[in-house]
């Protein structure tokens, strides 16, 4: 039986997060701005994509040497057609205690929730990058509304998919006006707003530091209205710092990528659309995987316990 792997630094690999697919249907600036993604992009072929059958075999792998939750991701995932079979695949995975699903909630209708969740899937976290409509709409460039994304979260809240995290990147003269404003909509829930510090993702997109607002600035905004108080993290190696209303309203996040890295503590891997495997979220070197299962370098056998 194969044992849980650590790193040199002796860091477990317990989260594996899996691209379906190098398409999305917003053009967030930050992520997959239009000028780099117009209507002539060559997004993937669909040969070039790991199959269902593909990822589970990989992450069958992956739960022999430790991981224990997976995080279903794209860009946009709920593109690729029948995700809930992909999700029943992995639910029936020995060692999986956990699946998630990353996504802008554009798609996710109230039948795809409960389909979702019946085939076993844990919870969602949803990027919302603004609640004022003008804000998001410029964020999102593609003129979505936000009240769509808003019945999606509302969607999978009546399916069981919580609680849900909802992933609000911060960039300062673009929509850190609308801090107050996302944190006031979702006091009262049980839904958990994270304020992510903008980052370079590695594709160009103009990234500079002093676009950053750091998130010390986001939580002594809030706490200027809303009093706060920290929480434990829930398990080491979490990427937000928990903060909960002192008057019982709920609880926030800070994801501090640029000015508190979590790399030290990091326990995640990454699976790209094309069967790349990355050991740190922002490389730009992996591991080709799926050329070795099609080769037959992973085996139905192999990925048995």
């Amino acid at each position: 039986m194969t044992q849980p792997i650590t790193d040199q630094y002796d860091r477990p690999l317990r989260d594996l997060r899996i691209s379906l697919t190098d398409r999305c249907n917003f053009r967030c600036g930050y992520c997959m701005p239009r000028a780099l993604f117009g209507a002539d992009h060559a997004f993937l072929p669909r040969r070039e994509l790991l199959s269902f059958e593909e990822i589970a075999r990989l992450a069958a792998v992956f739960s022999r040497i430790g991981v224990r939750k997976l995080r279903l991701t794209g860009g946009e995932p709920l593109l690729r057609r029948g995700l809930e079979t992909l999700v029943e695949q992995l639910r029936g995975i020995p060692g999986i205690d956990d699946i998630s699903l990353t996504t802008n909630a554009s798609l996710l209708t109230r039948e795809k929730a409960h389909a979702l969740r019946a085939a076993g899937l844990d919870r969602i976290t949803v990027s919302l990058d603004g609640i004022d409509d003008t804000t998001f709409q410029r964020m999102n460039d593609v003129g979505f509304p936000v009240a769509r994304v808003l019945a999606g979260i509302d969607n999978a809240e009546a399916a069981g998919l919580g609680p849900i995290k909802i992933n609000m990147v911060v960039q300062k003269g673009v929509n850190d006006h609308d801090i107050p404003a996302m944190a006031a909509h979702f006091r009262g829930t049980a839904h958990i707003v994270r304020f992510i510090e903008y980052m370079d993702v590695g594709n160009s997109n103009g990234w500079r530091y002093d676009h950053v607002v750091p998130s010390r600035e986001v939580l002594d905004g809030i706490e200027a209205r809303w009093p706060v108080e920290p929480l434990a993290p829930n398990e080491r190696g979490e990427v937000a710092s928990r903060y909960r209303y002192r008057d019982g309203g709920g609880e926030i996040g800070l994801i501090s990528s640029v000015t508190q890295p979590f790399c030290g503590t990091c326990k995640r891997a990454r699976l790209s659309a094309e069967g790349r495997l990355y050991t740190c979220l922002f490389a730009s070197d992996g591991h080709d995987l799926r050329q070795r299962l099609r080769e037959g370098g992973v085996t139905r056998s192999s990925t048995r316990r």
